[in-house]
């Protein structure tokens, strides 16, 4: 489904959102799953709070886990580099032996 847009009917948390994609139906369904199931962690921590606060207060946790897997991808990244710049210095040692 490469550059085909279908709309894809989605529920979170009561509402109804038509959603207009070229991703694949099961995988905007594991979207909105999560995305409810980070409201419902939200509605968990913060009693009688009205819809709009649990959707900010999901959201922010979506960002922060975000963030924390991309820090944690760009230092592997740096891991990985060092390792292959201190291998390159190795070999070049070896050949030159």
């Amino acid at each position: 489904m490469a550059d085909e847009t279908n709309v894809i009917p989605i529920e979170i948390q009561g509402q109804r959102y038509p959603i207009r994609t070229a991703l694949e139906p099961e995988y905007v369904a594991r979207l909105a799953a999560f995305v409810e199931d980070r409201i419902k962690a939200a509605s968990d921590s913060t009693p009688a709070g009205d819809p709009l606060r649990l959707a900010v207060l999901a959201a922010l946790n979506i960002a922060d886990e975000l963030f924390r897997c991309r820090e944690a991808t760009e230092r592997q990244a740096g891991d990985v580099a060092q390792r292959a710049e201190a291998l390159e210095r190795l070999l070049d040692r070896v050949l030159m032996a």
